[in-house]
């Protein structure tokens, strides 16, 4: 992996972090430094296999679907 790669991967994990509390996918590309709303979700559908705005809305469904513990 390149230094480039690893960026663009390390950005990518944290606008999905961001995506958790944000629906906002465009404000989310932009936050980490994407130019262009569709080429963040051109790469994050490459890295994750969804588009932002379907994977976070599942994983927020999936985290407040998990019971809590006592």
């Amino acid at each position: 992996m390149t230094p480039v790669q690893f960026q663009k991967q390390v950005r990518l994990h944290e606008g999905r972090r961001l995506l958790l509390s944000a629906g906002d996918v465009a404000g989310v590309g932009y936050a980490i430094g994407y130019e262009s709303p569709s080429q963040f979700s051109r790469d994050y559908r490459r890295l994750f296999g969804a588009p932002p705005g379907r994977d976070g809305a599942a994983i927020r469904a999936r985290l407040t679907a998990e019971p809590t513990l006592p």
